[in-house]
């Protein structure tokens, strides 16, 4: 049951996350999306103002205005150096905004506006350079003809107003090069990074093209709306390379879509590695129950049948099966007591509880004692013993050092190879004790874990490690607090415990 609520949980995480991320891909394409087609229309609004711009530089430069009374202006055109103007003009030769008019055209009492457009000509006022009549009140043009003041004044208005020749040469193509340098300075102006070409097509359906390279790789295009092109003409720009210009404008969305996403996988992914982690204690603590009822089972029968004994097989009250029956209830509960202090030694060393009695001893004499204890009592395992020096003096707790050292070395014989090597060296600053054998049954992922409360080495579905997995957690945290470290290490073909203690 509780395999398939960690499988449904898990498989509900990677749901979620797959969800989240579907939904910002979603979200952040559809942003794409706008941001292109607000690209779209910051280039149309570029481009629409460079053309203004374009014919409004035009108008400057292609048009001219004359104004005076009736009878100067009449006298003014029919001069033959006017006609010969008139034919310069024709010809597409000239820049009225630097025109100089030639010496044999008289044009006094002519007043010349240059440099400016039609309608804003009809705007100036006229008595500007003249002194106007005291009945002229200042003219205000409009489509329909609205002129203010009295019937006097409203006639010399009107004479003044067709007293004007407005010249202007009105142009069927573009100068792309010129329309291109005011289309890059609008899109600079609006912070667009694009490259692009242009395309103009007049009422002929004749084509000119500006960067006809771009144009072939462009992937948007757009088409000005200008009232100011030639009728039946066209004009498109292609452009290309829009992706950065649209993700910077979505850059604070896509970072914080970025960080909520990244934020909500973290947490599932933290969620899911503390549920792994409680499934993890679950099974230990099922296996320490199990194995604890196993352990205690053994001493607690043994001691059941010799009591049976006492009762029922030793009527005649034999002292001798008397004292073997009460030897072997001893040894059990002995065992059984030492299986409780063990459990009772784990829960204190996770508490500061645990103060050490610190004495400083011959680690050489120490080792060597429990090396030979073990030596006297197996005879299948070939343990030797190597030092640097004959005394190596430090200050543990003698008591849960040995037991900490005890523990590796019972280790080693139990579940390590034939041949078990100690070696004690000083190498200052370090103290550097190893217990290394010929074991190769650890695996990389069992040394990893080697070192966890309760945990012990399995083997298919069963242990083959007798006792409470408490025993090299045990041996850490006695080294630690010794200021010390150890480590497992699994290499050429052995198994090598390596505790390393500071010099002092």
């Amino acid at each position: 049951m509780q395999k398939n609520s960690y499988k449904n949980i898990l498989y509900f995480i990677v749901f979620v996350i797959l969800v989240t991320l579907g939904i910002q891909v979603y979200w952040n394409f559809k942003n794409y999306i706008a941001g292109k087609q607000q690209l779209i229309n910051e280039v149309q609004i570029s481009l629409d103002n460079a053309v203004g711009q374009y014919y409004t530089d035009l108008a400057e430069k292609n048009t001219i205005g004359f104004s005076s009374d009736s009878s100067n202006i009449n006298s003014f055109l029919k001069q033959n150096s006017f006609k010969s103007f008139l034919k310069e003009i024709d010809s597409g030769t000239v820049d009225f905004k630097s025109y100089t008019f030639s010496e044999g055209l008289d044009h006094s009492n002519i007043k010349i506006y240059r440099g400016i457009s039609v309608d804003s000509m009809d705007r100036i006022d006229p008595c500007k350079n003249s002194p106007c009549p005291d009945t002229l009140e200042i003219l205000e043009y409009t489509d329909t003809l609205n002129f203010p003041g009295n019937i006097k004044s409203r006639q010399k208005a009107l004479q003044q107003l067709t007293s004007k020749i407005i010249i202007s040469i009105s142009e069927d193509s573009l100068d792309l090069k010129t329309l291109d340098t005011i289309i890059a300075d609008q899109l600079q102006r609006k912070k667009l990074d694009i490259s692009y070409g242009i395309t103009f097509q007049d009422k002929r359906g004749t084509s000119y093209i500006f960067n006809p390279d771009i144009i072939k790789q462009s992937d948007l295009k757009t088409k000005t709306k200008s009232s100011y092109l030639p009728r039946g003409s066209s004009l498109e720009l292609s452009f290309t390379n829009t992706t950065l210009p649209i993700l910077k404008k979505n850059l604070i969305g896509i970072l914080l879509s970025f960080l909520l996403v990244g934020a909500v996988i973290g947490c599932l992914l933290y969620l899911l590695r503390i549920i792994n982690h409680q499934k993890q204690l679950a099974e230990l603590k099922n296996d320490l129950i199990s194995n604890i009822t196993h352990e205690f089972k053994t001493p607690i029968a043994t001691i059941s049948a010799a009591l049976e004994g006492i009762k029922s097989f030793n009527k005649e009250n034999d002292p001798q099966k008397t004292k073997k029956y009460v030897e072997m209830s001893s040894d059990q509960l002995g065992k059984l007591n030492t299986m409780v202090e063990k459990i009772l030694e784990t829960a204190t060393l996770n508490s500061d509880e645990l103060e050490l009695n610190l004495e400083e001893i011959n680690l050489v004499d120490l080792t060597q004692t429990i090396i030979s204890r073990y030596q006297a009592n197996t005879s299948e395992k070939k343990l030797s013993f190597e030092s640097t020096h004959n005394n190596i003096w430090k200050k543990v707790d003698p008591f849960h050092f040995e037991n900490a050292i005890n523990n590796i070395i019972d280790n080693a014989i139990k579940y390590g190879g034939d041949q078990i090597d100690v070696s004690l060296r000083n190498t200052n600053p370090n103290i550097i004790l190893e217990i290394k054998d010929n074991g190769t049954s650890l695996t990389k992922s069992q040394k990893d874990r080697i070192f966890d409360k309760f945990y012990r080495v399995p083997k298919g579905n069963k242990h083959d490690v007798k006792g409470f997995g408490i025993g090299l957690f045990y041996t850490k945290t006695i080294v630690e607090k010794h200021h010390g470290t150890i480590v497992l290490l699994l290499d050429q073909g052995h198994t090598n415990f390596k505790i390393t203690l500071p010099n002092g």
